[in-house]
């Protein structure tokens, strides 16, 4: 699988332990940086991992700041990414299953390496399930104002 990968300099380290350990499962990696632990702004690196998504450059994503909040929503702002914040395997494989998430956002000062690649394991090897969970993914690209009745 083609796979994004993004950070600003609180999760640099982490992905580039992501990114050696994708690589020996056979993934091929898109590393969009940043590379160093000089400060950087994490809204770029959210966009840059969305905008890989958006114009077919990877398949998946992973995006790591220090909460993984922040690369989160930055990541959001483009319609076509879904990227979830994770810190743990269960949310990471309902994030695909139900959402049909297609990038996770770590937390590398929340969460460890071992956890990080458990959430990255269970993101990648589970499926969007569509049924009942497709019309709500559809209306997060064409959100309504209006609700359901109960």
């Amino acid at each position: 699988m083609r796979i994004a990968l993004s950070a600003d300099h609180a999760g640099f380290e982490m992905k580039d332990q992501l990114a050696d350990w994708l690589r020996a499962d056979g993934h091929e990696i898109v590393d969009l940086g940043t590379n160093g632990p000089e400060s950087v702004d994490y809204p770029r690196y959210g966009a840059l991992l969305a905008e890989a998504l958006a114009d077919g450059r990877a398949e998946r994503g992973i995006t790591v700041c220090g909460s993984g909040i922040g690369v989160a929503i930055a990541a959001n702002r483009n319609p076509a990414c879904r990227c979830a914040q994770v810190a743990e395997p269960v949310s990471a494989a309902l994030a695909r299953k139900h959402n049909d998430a297609n990038a996770i956002a770590l937390g590398a000062r929340l969460i460890g390496l071992e956890m990080a690649k458990a959430c990255v394991t269970a993101f990648l090897s589970s499926d969007f399930l569509g049924g009942r969970h497709q019309p709500r993914v559809d209306q997060l690209a064409n959100p309504t104002h209006e609700q359901e009745p109960a």
